[in-house]
């Protein structure tokens, strides 16, 4: 099944306009709500929690489409889908990535400027790549040089650990540069 992300800048504004059943995480029967799932389609439903009444895997093998909306509260100071555009179409000034009160304000990086300032990425896909590697799965890879990097960070591990899939990756380190744009935007 493909794993659709929507990011929202108010998550529960946006979801208050559309019909929709959270999913839930179910363990040992006990029930919570998915922090981010949700199924816009009909979906089995606990009539006391309103969650969905199977645990989002097992509704997933029964061919139910989970949809994980996230808040992304980048975006409230973006004033237009136009600046977005421009905001995303902007070279960063990678240079500041080298200064950990600017890394400590950046979304998913914000708390690993040991790893960024190590690798000092360049491109949006060097990036994405160190929020893979921030990941346990492929920390061992801060040690290695971008060609290995890039040739590893993407496969996926055989012992099940945990690690970024690259549409992800690549999305984030585009809405962290779209973050870094407004930065500078602001100190200008």
């Amino acid at each position: 099944m493909p794993d659709v992300d929507i990011d929202f800048f108010n998550r529960e504004q946006a979801l208050k306009l559309f019909k929709h059943t959270p999913a839930a995480i179910i363990k040992e029967d006990e029930s919570e709500k998915h922090k981010t799932g949700v199924y816009f389609h009909s979906a089995p439903q606990d009539p006391i929690t309103g969650h969905c009444s199977l645990d989002y895997k097992k509704a997933e093998e029964r061919g139910y489409f989970k949809i994980d909306c996230l808040n992304v509260n980048i975006y409230k100071d973006v004033t237009s889908e136009q600046e977005l555009v421009e905001l995303m179409l902007t070279e960063p000034n990678w240079d500041s990535l080298k200064d950990k009160s600017t890394v400590d304000q950046l979304f998913h990086i914000n708390g690993h400027y040991d790893i960024v300032s190590k690798l000092e990425p360049r491109t949006i896909e060097q990036l994405a790549a160190v929020l893979a590697i921030i990941r346990p799965a492929k920390r061992g890879l801060m040690y290695k040089d971008w060609s290995e990097i890039l040739q590893d960070v993407w496969v996926r591990p055989t012992d099940g650990s945990y690690f970024f899939k690259k549409s992800h990756a690549v999305a984030y380190a585009q809405a962290i540069v779209v973050q870094m744009n407004l930065i500078a935007k602001q100190k200008n």
